[in-house]
């Protein structure tokens, strides 16, 4: 919270009755809540998931690991790991009554919305949804980290006239999908390259979908709910889908012929945004950003093609000189997946794929310590109104 505003805030519970609300539009700076998940520091580029460099576990970990991380506070021994592993292949099967509803879904249905019904409806089939008992959340947590990726992918082929493949039991969370997406076995770079996609999505603190599904698990509605709310958040274009629009950026300048030195100009000359750049929190580099370059790099390298890398990294040059704006993890995330054959309109789905792990991470923070969220509303409509008889009003 600003300092202004702090001084303005009584500390005595009492006296606060009386005190005049301060207002924040948009609840920037506001702290609302303590949480040991994640630390942000947008003046220096800094992301940590619960006192680990974002940098550190994007070389180091998996995105398995990093559930660990985020659920039980710490990185898991390898016992820890091959049994969050082995429960998670155990929940990747979905519910028949799920592959009813994915089958009914229209073929031009917009992919976040069908996610979002399909993960509602996955409380439909679970006979623990409505228990709120620490153990039973967890194992809601982990079926839905594993039953995700497996719709997202059933959504894909499924509009596309094609069968849904069967998920592996043998294999990371980052190469089954991609293998359930594509039904082949993704090379070795492109698997390491999404995992850390997958690591680099994980958390990112107290955002607008995060902080859409603490609200609601702060009613004490079930974990189903709360992560349905999420998904409902991120499909709003000023959260998520940033990466899409810059993919049809790259396509854009790549059809028209031009380079992305001229298309930047003229883009500048009338006044337009350049997508994947600045971010509401960061004012350098977006860290994740950082790591993205280099892992797209290695994958152009592995398919045979530099383009997207090449074009992207002209535009990051070209914006850092003419506008001082840095790329954010939307940037060099849109080139990697469509390198990976993932269709852009999937790039939202990828990121609340990778997002459940936090989500849940924080449905638990947020019941260990429950209490309802109810921010007040500044009321500024009229007062005093009476009612006239219904042939009297205009």
């Amino acid at each position: 919270m600003p300092a202004s505003a702090q001084n303005n805030v009584s500390k005595d519970p009492e006296k606060s009755k009386n005190t005049p609300a301060v207002k924040v539009q948009g609840l920037a700076d506001v702290v609302a809540l303590d949480s040991h998940i994640a630390f942000v520091n947008g003046k220096i580029g800094q992301l940590s998931y619960r006192g680990y460099d974002i940098r550190d576990l994007a070389q180091n970990t998996s995105y398995e690991e990093v559930f660990c991380l985020l659920h039980d506070g710490d990185l898991p021994n390898q016992a820890r790991l091959d049994q969050v592993k082995e429960q998670l292949r155990a929940a990747l099967v979905l519910p028949e009554g799920i592959w009813s509803i994915l089958r009914r879904i229209p073929k031009d249905a917009n992919p976040m919305a069908s996610l979002r019904t399909a993960v509602s409806a996955l409380s439909l089939f679970d006979d623990e949804a409505d228990d709120g008992s620490p153990e039973a959340n967890y194992r809601k947590s982990i079926r839905i980290v594993a039953r995700v990726p497996s719709i997202i992918a059933a959504i894909d082929r499924l509009r596309k006239g094609k069968e849904p493949v069967a998920p592996r039991t043998d294999c990371s969370h980052a190469h089954n999908f991609l293998y359930m997406l594509n039904g082949e076995r993704p090379g070795e770079m492109a698997e390491r390259t999404f995992d850390t996609c997958l690591v680099l999505h994980a958390e990112h603190g107290l955002n607008a979908s995060t902080f859409a599904s603490r609200v609601i698990g702060a009613t004490l509605s079930d974990m189903y709910s709360a992560v349905t709310g999420g998904i409902a958040a991120l499909k709003g274009p000023l959260h998520g889908g940033a990466n899409q629009e810059v993919m049809r950026m790259l396509l854009e300048i790549d059809r028209s012929g031009r380079r992305p030195a001229d298309y930047i100009a003229a883009k500048l000359a009338k006044k337009e945004r350049i997508m994947g750049f600045g971010h509401r929190v960061y004012k350098t580099m977006d860290p994740r950003a950082g790591i993205l370059k280099d892992m797209g790099k290695g994958l152009g390298e592995e398919i045979g093609s530099l383009k997207w890398y090449e074009m992207s990294l002209e535009m990051m040059e070209i914006m850092k000189a003419e506008k001082s704006l840095y790329p954010n993890v939307d940037f060099f995330s849109a080139s990697i997946y469509y390198a990976l054959g993932i269709a852009i309109d999937l790039y939202t789905p990828i990121f609340a794929l990778s997002r459940t792990a936090g989500w849940s991470a924080h449905l638990k923070e947020q019941w260990e310590d429950n209490r309802l969220i109810r921010p007040k509303a500044a009321y500024v409509g009229p007062q005093g109104k009476r009612t006239l008889p219904i042939g009297q009003r205009t």
